[in-house]
């Protein structure tokens, strides 16, 4: 008996000290391997493992797969598939994620289409899983190699969680109508859990971003999603034990009344705001639900505003004690974002094309620009867009309460 209770001793001191090595959920608090507890101050690594047209300067063209089509039509799909490679490979590279660290953010979110880890030849490139679990296997190397830490988020599901641009939908959220769709988002979380268990630095596993926008409220779907959570939790539990699973609202991440009380305890729950006034009621219910459940609450996402708002909405989260990760680190001619590029010459070639009218293939031959001047430009993108070539924007760092190190970016971008 004696020796059987040795065992539980010793296999429990074990267990402990594997849970040890990872970030936890301590009631409202996150901590670290030694008991600290984080405060996230994050930044978002968008428009990278999926494009938004709005980030292109493209009004109408605003998916990837939409994207990626117009972008064929102007320079046919070799040329194509040359750009999106490249894009991939040098976008978000060690030296972005140094000067993320550098800047004093402590965490990372990385926001992935699916596609890129199902070997479906995304945007017509990755043609297999490994060719895409690349890009993720090197930000978590990066990001651990300078003590970041990241959170993993699904901002594309099969079927689209969400049913518009963002999710590269077919304008609906089928993910909440398909059984194949949900095995296959349950099937892809439980191998990136398989792949990243032993990963101190990943913080976790973000499920769905912004799942089920407002304008299928009529559908009633929203009593779905919290379901589907517990059984894609369970595929990763079956996997891994340890790391915290982020948990989005319905609507956009704002409505959390979709939840009941945690029913996992490394449970942390994500909410988005953009746009609003930033006064304690604009956050409370978030705050309330964090005292009903003794729960971790965190704002995955918010920015896109001015210097003012970031510095005003911020504050009122620190004061909250709330962790954030604004949106995004990177895009070109902006102010609205930690660091910015110069657009190319001749891509106002690409961005009216965007506007034209491409609904016939008449339209398509009769609006589409010159072929090469397009593929340079498209080319020089992807040059302006490289670390060393941005510009730090000094308005919105300091509104975020960070610095600009005196090794840094260039500074100085007046755009909007």
């Amino acid at each position: 008996m004696k020796q059987l209770f040795a065992v539980f001793v010793l296999v429990s001191l074990y267990t402990n000290m594997l849970h040890a090595q990872f970030a936890k959920i301590a009631g409202k608090d996150i901590l670290d391997a030694d008991g600290n507890k984080i405060i996230m101050k994050g930044t978002n690594v968008g428009f990278w493992l999926l494009p938004e047209g709005y980030m292109f300067k493209f009004e109408k063209v605003n998916s990837p797969r939409l994207i990626d089509q117009m972008i064929c039509e102007a320079v046919g799909p070799d040329n194509a598939a040359v750009f999106w490679k490249s894009f991939l490979d040098t976008y978000i590279t060690e030296e972005d994620i140094v000067h993320i660290k550098k800047l004093g953010f402590n965490t990372v979110r990385v926001p992935f289409h699916y596609r890129v880890l199902t070997g479906e030849g995304y945007l017509g490139v990755l043609k297999t899983k490994e060719q895409g679990y690349q890009y993720l296997d090197k930000i978590v190397q990066w990001c651990s190699s300078q003590g970041l830490y990241v959170i993993l988020d699904m901002h594309g599901a099969p079927g689209g969680q969400t049913g518009d641009n963002i999710d590269d939908s077919y304008g609906y959220p089928w993910l909440f109508k398909s059984d194949a769709a949900q095995q296959e988002c349950i099937a892809i979380w439980t191998e990136i859990a398989a792949r990243y268990k032993k990963e101190k630095y990943v913080l976790g596993y973000e499920l769905l971003n912004e799942p089920l926008a407002h304008y299928f409220n009529k559908d009633s779907l929203s009593h779905l999603l919290e379901p589907l959570y517990k059984r894609m939790v369970t595929g990763i539990r079956s996997k891994d034990s340890k790391h915290i699973i982020f948990l989005g609202g319905a609507q956009w991440n704002t409505n959390f009344s979709i939840f009941s009380k945690p029913f996992d305890p490394n449970l942390s729950y994500t909410f988005h705001k953009y746009w609003c006034d930033t006064v304690q009621g604009e956050i409370q219910q978030y705050v309330n639900f964090r005292e009903k459940y003794q729960a971790n609450i965190w704002l995955g996402e918010s920015g896109e505003n001015t210097d003012a708002w970031i510095k005003s909405f911020r504050s009122l989260l620190d004061r909250n004690e709330i962790g954030w990760c604004f949106w995004p680190y990177k895009k070109p001619e902006s102010t609205r974002g930690v660091v910015s590029f110069d657009l190319p010459a001749n891509y106002n070639l690409l961005i009216q094309y965007a506007k034209s009218n491409r609904s016939t293939y008449e339209g398509i031959r009769e609006n589409r620009p010159d072929a090469q001047l397009c593929m340079k430009a498209l080319m020089q993108f992807i040059e302006n867009s490289k670390a060393k070539n941005c510009q730090d924007n000094p308005g919105y760092i300091d509104a975020l309460g960070l610095k600009i190190p005196e090794t840094s970016f260039k500074t100085g971008m007046n755009t909007k």
